[in-house]
């Protein structure tokens, strides 16, 4: 068989059977840069530590690691403002009642929240759950993936950064009370999203990037948490110089639709 059937039959194979891992990741060549889209979970379980060894492998020949935000440096980004009225005066009374039983079930005092935006409460109580479904932020892919990076002195690029993220949610209308709606009504379904996520890596990830996922933001919600960061994390990777990458996101980022690999590979 000559060199150039072998490779034509090659990138045959490739498009027929495509790479696939034990962690919900898949390939993209852009040109002269070669990306391994990892889709992370923020917080994990004790048995997701450590990382793959064919995923550290990779790792160490990359030429840096892409994350969203390095989680490694800086404080909490939670504010603690009294200059809001009383949840009383914000919420609706039914989403109220909502958030009083949901902090009983957590016992939780809901007086903790009462002067903090929407998108702050929202926040915690979505770290809440994860810790009581065993997740912690030290066992997080992107946590995991940043240790060792920094470990081999792997340079480290941010997509967007901790300020603009925080930014991203104090630019929410109404103080973000739409995404602690939106919490408060899917809680359910939220938790079995993470469990699936924690499954994608311990189990069975998905092979194809168009899946059905349980719904849990308003549709005006996806488009600015997902589908515009989607956009903006599109023309960032593209115009990367020539490299080997690792690019670290949140797996909801890769599934779906309007997913990140999808626009990658748009024409």
């Amino acid at each position: 068989m000559t060199g150039s059937v072998w490779r034509s039959l090659q990138a045959l194979m490739g498009r027929l059977f495509p790479a696939s891992y034990r962690w919900p990741a898949m390939d993209v060549r852009l040109g002269e840069c070669k990306l391994h889209l990892v889709g992370s979970i923020h917080m994990g379980t004790r048995d997701m530590q450590p990382l793959p060894g064919r995923l550290l492998r990779q790792l160490q020949k990359a030429d840096a690691l892409i994350v969203e935000a390095d989680i490694t440096q800086g404080g909490s980004p939670f504010e603690n403002s009294g200059n809001r009225a009383s949840l009383a005066s914000r919420m609706p009374p039914d989403a109220l009642l909502k958030l009083k039983t949901l902090c009983n079930e957590l016992s939780l005092s809901i007086s903790l929240f009462d002067t903090l935006p929407a998108w702050q409460i929202a926040l915690m109580l979505q770290a809440q759950q994860a810790q009581r479904l065993g997740l912690r932020p030290d066992y997080g892919i992107d946590y995991q993936l940043l240790q060792a990076a920094k470990n081999w002195q792997k340079p480290v690029i941010e997509l967007e950064g901790a300020e603009a993220q925080i930014a991203l949610l104090k630019a929410l209308p109404d103080d973000g009370m739409a995404l602690l709606q939106d919490t408060l009504m899917h809680w359910h379904t939220n938790a079995r999203l993470l469990q699936m996520m924690v499954s994608w890596w311990l189990d069975t990830p998905p092979r194809q990037s168009q899946i059905a996922l349980p719904t849990t933001f308003s549709q005006t919600l996806n488009d600015t948490l997902i589908g515009d960061r989607n956009a903006q994390w599109r023309d960032a990777l593209l115009a990367l110089p020539a490299g080997n990458y690792i690019v670290a996101v949140g797996a909801l980022h890769l599934y779906g639709e309007g997913n990140l690999p999808g626009l990658l590979k748009a024409p």
